[in-house]
């Protein structure tokens, strides 16, 4: 087991394509990385750096006190587990897991027991006789894993490893990869674009956005403070509702206006955030969490209940939670950020844009299940004003 750092890592394709830029990132000792983003961000090329899979164009890369840009591949004593398993179709499942260990010479004895106190780990006892066809998509997974643990590497790498199975099972699976590596207390660097592994597995996660950067911290840190308004977009499930507003401030109160709306802002907000009051008669960004949306009829003691009108466009029920659709008359943030995050959603700018141009932006609550909200109806809903996130409209960041 060893920790692993970054330290100003950049890679430069021959058609000067910037995969990665300048990245420092420091891996604890046995924690649990994720690095999560949209495709084409550089989490893959960060972690194909690390295995010796590509070059480094700049920078270095340790593990422990070691540089490791010019080792081989081979000897970095480090395992991967792809998306695609990987696994040899002649083999049994107890070849498969066994491979590296004959490669290395090892007596077979140990190899016997490695495999067997490996196979029992994972559950796969029963299925050391069975090639990789006879298997399923979760126990052909735990073979892929079993092949990396039984090396003892000094880390773990894992490439969207659960993208080849259905939804039930990656939870599953997920669950078990986290146990996996709290048991073996084991580093791992762990790559995905589903910011939910994201969030459930990693002791801290990375967010990437175009080779860059963007945040590192524990998962709810993530969460409650991104840094800016690609994280806050990026995280969360839906997504955070996102809309541009005018603060106003007078004798020490505050409150944001939008859309002809106007939330009263705590006394303790600008307290909090000293950073708004640079922002007095002038636009930012606001964000609402969708579980920041509820029937006032539901709210929680203590929770402050600033209402809007809305007309409900769809009802969802999701069984312990509704989700709400409505529309805001004001603008949607439009952005580089917000653009590549609609993209990321499989909506063209355009329709950003569009929505923009409208002055109109889609928003989302998570509402108790037993709330009124019916499809068509008007009602109010109640926003968490301690809960808004700020942002600059020019730079993206958060205000604080």
């Amino acid at each position: 087991m060893a920790e692993i750092s970054f330290d100003q890592v950049t890679k430069v394709y021959p058609d000067g394509t910037e995969a990665v830029s300048s990245v420092d990132l420091e891996i604890e000792d046995g924690h649990l990385m994720v690095l999560v983003g949209p495709s084409g961000c550089g989490k893959t090329t960060l972690l194909r750096m690390v295995a010796g899979l590509e070059e480094i164009t700049e920078g270095e890369i340790r593990i422990g006190d070691r540089v490791i840009n010019d080792v081989e591949p081979k000897n970095r004593d480090l395992a991967m587990v792809f998306q695609n398993y990987a696994l040899y179709p002649h083999m049994t499942c107890y070849d498969n897991i066994a491979f590296g260990l004959k490669l290395r010479r090892m007596p077979k004895r140990e190899i016997d027991q490695r495999v067997r106190d490996t196979a029992r780990a994972l559950g796969l006892e029963d299925q050391l006789k069975k090639k990789p066809r006879a298997l399923s998509g979760g126990q052909r997974q735990r073979v892929a894993m079993g092949r990396a643990i039984v090396r003892e590497p000094k880390a773990f790498l894992m490439d969207e490893p659960l993208s080849n199975l259905d939804a039930k099972l990656r939870v599953e699976m997920r669950t078990e990869i986290s146990r996996i590596q709290q048991d073996l207390e084991t580093t791992m660097i762990y790559v995905t674009h589903d910011q939910t592994e994201a969030m459930t597995m990693g002791d801290r996660v990375a967010v990437l956005r175009r080779g860059l950067l963007q945040q590192v911290a524990e998962p709810q840190a993530l969460y409650d403070s991104p840094a800016n308004l690609f994280v806050a977009g990026f995280i969360g499930s839906p997504a955070m509702n996102m809309v541009e507003a005018s603060l106003v401030t007078d004798d020490g109160k505050a409150r944001v206006g939008f859309g002809g709306l106007e939330l009263d802002l705590l006394e303790s907000t600008l307290d909090e955030r000293p950073g708004l009051r640079d922002y007095a008669g002038r636009k930012l960004a606001i964000g609402v969490r969708p579980e920041d949306i509820e029937d006032p009829e539901y709210l929680p003691p203590g929770a402050p209940d600033t209402r809007i009108p809305v007309m409900v466009e769809v009802r969802e029920a999701m069984g312990p939670e509704i989700f709400a659709h409505f529309t805001v008359d004001a603008p949607p943030v439009l952005t580089e950020d917000t653009k590549d995050l609609a993209a990321d959603r499989g909506l063209h700018a355009e329709e950003l844009e569009g929505q923009a141009e409208a002055g109109s932006a889609k928003f989302v609550g998570r509402l108790n299940p037993r709330t009124s909200a019916v499809r068509g109806r008007p009602m109010e809903l109640a926003i968490d004003v301690r809960r808004l996130h700020f942002f600059d409209l020019e730079t993206g960041r958060a205000i604080v």
